[in-house]
């Protein structure tokens, strides 16, 4: 296959790719963000300490987290169908790719929540600030390097995960890789896809850890 036929594959596959990955980040964020700090809120001698809570909500995470990605994809191919009316195609791969990142993005939550000093949690507290407040103006300005690189942690597993779920009908870089370069026996094809994918971890690795570096300078300055 010459250039000039590889080209628009791997620019619409790259296109499908980023488009899976943003949405598929989104969703993950808001439904990992809150179960992180539910978890953190709800554990022994948290705000919230309820066992109950944090063990049944923990037990869901770790079982999200245990799932192979492949298995969850088909598993979940009714209710994919459900949401979006398909279970083909970038939108309908969003589906999956968001509820098989959310359990591992709230477990880094969780970890990066943790690590905020506790003492600014009690300071708080002693003026008079609710568990909104704590949240708001302490765990998750105090947590935000450790976030935003828990985002792009989870951005890279998603690339990943967008891989496969090309093998699947998901389109995007994983879908050209299988059906122009394994199936056609493309080895070039392939080469060129796998290159591209590095790229485009490299880059979100740089921008996450680009803008980790610059908040954490910020924090050390105020």
């Amino acid at each position: 296959m010459t250039w000039e036929e590889m080209r628009p594959l791997l620019e619409q596959g790259t296109v499908d790719t980023l488009y899976m990955v943003l949405w598929a980040t989104v969703v993950t964020i808001v439904g990992g963000l809150p179960l992180g700090i539910l978890l953190v809120l709800t554990d022994k001698g948290g705000l919230l300490q309820n066992r109950i809570v944090n063990k049944v909500v923990g037990a869901i995470v770790n079982i999200g987290r245990s799932l192979p990605f492949i298995i969850l994809l088909i598993a979940l191919i009714p209710f994919t169908t459900f949401v979006v009316g398909t279970f083909i195609g970038p939108t309908a791969m969003i589906v999956p790719l968001a509820i098989g990142a959310i359990p591992f993005f709230a477990r880094l939550v969780e970890t990066a929540i943790r690590e905020v000093d506790h003492g600014l949690v009690e300071a708080v507290q002693s003026m008079g600030g609710g568990i909104p407040t704590i949240v708001r103006k302490v765990l998750l300005p105090q947590a935000l390097p450790s976030l935003v690189a828990a985002v792009t942690t989870t951005v890279i597993v998603l690339i990943g995960y967008s891989a496969m779920a090309g093998a699947v009908g998901g389109e995007g870089l994983g879908s050209k890789a299988v059906t122009y370069g394994y199936q056609r026996f493309d080895t070039t094809f392939m080469l060129v896809t796998v290159v591209v994918l590095v790229a485009i971890v490299t880059v979100v690795q740089l921008v996450g850890d680009g803008v980790v570096r610059l908040l954490a300078r910020r924090g050390r300055t105020a």
